[in-house]
């Protein structure tokens, strides 16, 4: 056991704690990760203090500097690769090849980050007046508090505090509680990379203190940026409170992500990606496949296979060679069950649903399914566009299937459900692959492939109920935590007034070709 998880303000450790709660794994229910001492709003408010107050020396230290600690994050990640993998795998029950490339992502993450650092590019930009120039500047903006879930502990945070470390700010964090020992052992590789006492900072607390210290520190003024991943009914609450203070957060939220397969799919292909997009990491993926909407002429096939490749796949313990583990947490799987409440009368259901028990089995699962959070992976066919099932996101490894007609059909179910995340369409047509990406509101489209994955030099992000269109990863990420300043400078010796003062050239309106 990892022992006691405090927060950490200004490099040192917060011994006082509103509550000690035991982080368990969700494979493995009796092994206890480590306890976690979650603070209370005052913690969250003092960090961002510490955060302040640390903010303009680190943003005063050269840009490639700052990415030489990036660096020295990437390298200590990558001694630590499989350490770090393996406490994700223990803590939320992620397959270890996922954990593996979890952590990985990090890598890559620092990798393409390091380079940013000598290329923060600002523009200089010609002026209307003589004697006279313009600039364009990057600058950090400020003290940013980082909210993220945990069914991504390591990489979906890397991806807010690289970039925002090296741009200059300093930074609140505040991870899921579920995932804490984990985001522990994710804070000291940074804190051994030679990032400063008071530039990263961390808050263990639940989501009432989280707010309540957050809405603190805003009115204070002590926070400039907020980077939220999590559900969309508490981004809406986050975006409104920093609407509150003209703040405009990075609100990376839910979906329900769909997958079209036209009559001319490759079907194999198709059945895989609709496998790892639905059931991996347990459907417990922002990105995870929702609806599966496919072509009436190989709809009854596409079930078929699709049913049999979901009964053949390995599930169960994490640290074996499967699909899906458990569900992350107790939470998690009392929700899960209240969405398999949306299985209505007229749907057919594929395969079994539920937590899989003694009463309740699974061929071929691996490990004891008595000792962890462990649901059947369930298809659902026959949904309705109106149905809760094909509305709302369900969070666990379900999947529903519909039918469609047309391709402008099947794009009007795509954006049916008003989130805006991932997509994917299998085809060997291009012009339908061009036509959906065209129609379709997700932010991210995939072509013959899953709705889940992603890469460190793509940008990430979504619409709708998906987030506000900020964008995660790659150079775009730069315009969450960077303002952009404008300079002009005039060596003219006299005062050159803008659009008042710039001489006009004069062309003869009159001429006209002979």
């Amino acid at each position: 056991m990892a022992g006691e998880v405090l927060s950490v303000v200004g490099g040192e450790r917060v011994a006082e704690a509103v509550r000690r709660t035991p982080s368990t794994n969700p494979a493995r229910l009796s092994d206890v990760v480590g306890t976690v001492g979650s603070a209370g709003p005052d913690v969250f408010v003092r960090a961002a203090e510490a955060a302040r107050s640390a903010q303009a020396a680190w943003a005063a230290t050269p840009a490639p500097q700052r990415g030489q600690v990036i660096s020295n994050v990437g390298r200590l990640m990558t001694l630590n690769k499989e350490r770090l993998a393996a406490l994700v795998t223990r803590e939320i029950g992620k397959p270890l090849g996922e954990a593996l490339g979890e952590v990985q992502e990090i890598i890559d993450t620092c990798d393409f980050f390091l380079g940013e650092g000598r290329r923060l590019y600002g523009q200089t930009v010609p002026s209307e007046m003589p004697d006279k120039q313009l600039f364009t500047f990057r600058r950090p903006v400020g003290t940013v508090a980082v909210i993220t879930a945990g069914n991504f502990p390591v990489a979906v945070p890397s991806w807010y505090l690289v970039p925002a470390l090296l741009c200059g700010n300093t930074v609140v964090w505040k991870p899921a509680e579920y995932s804490a020992v984990v985001s522990d052992a994710f804070y000291e590789i940074f804190a051994h990379s030679g990032v400063p006492a008071g530039v990263f900072n961390v808050v263990y607390a639940d989501g009432q203190d989280t707010f309540s210290g957050l809405e603190q520190a805003l009115a204070a003024g002590l926070i400039n940026k907020v980077g939220f991943t999590g559900s969309s009914a508490v981004g809406t609450r986050i975006g409104e409170l920093c609407g509150r203070h003209l703040q405009t957060p990075c609100l990376e939220l839910g979906g329900k992500n769909p997958m079209v397969i036209t009559e001319d799919a490759e079907l194999d292909l198709a059945v895989e990606g609709a496998l790892f997009s639905g059931f991996g990491t347990a459907g417990q993926r922002c990105t995870s496949l929702g609806t599966a909407i496919v072509h009436r002429s190989v709809y009854d096939e596409f079930l078929d296979r699709f049913g049999q490749a979901t009964a053949d796949a390995a599930m169960g313990d994490p640290t074996q060679d499967v699909l899906f583990g458990p569900l992350l947490d107790e939470k998690f799987a009392a929700g899960f069950e209240k969405s398999l409440g949306w299985i209505a009368a007229h749907h057919r259901v594929i395969g079994r649903t539920g937590r899989v028990t003694a009463d309740n089995p699974r061929a071929g699962f691996v490990g004891d399914p008595a000792a962890g959070l462990f649901y059947h992976p369930t298809i659902v066919a026959g949904v309705r566009a109106d149905d809760e099932l094909f509305l709302n996101e369900t969070f666990g490894p379900v999947v529903g299937v519909t039918p469609y007609s047309t391709l402008d059909e099947a794009i009007a179910l795509g954006n049916k459900s008003g989130y805006g995340l991932s997509s994917s369409i299998y085809t060997t047509d291009p012009n339908k692959a061009f036509r959906f990406a065209q129609g379709i509101s997700a932010g991210m489209v995939s072509v013959n492939n899953s709705t889940s994955g992603a890469e460190a030099h793509l940008p990430f992000g979504g619409n709708g109920k998906s987030g506000n269109g900020s964008r995660q990863s790659g150079v775009w990420v730069l315009d969450q935590f960077t303002r952009w300043q404008s300079m002009n400078w005039d060596y003219s010796g006299k005062l050159q007034k803008a659009q008042m003062d710039t001489e006009t050239v004069e062309a003869d309106l009159t001429f006209q070709l002979q």
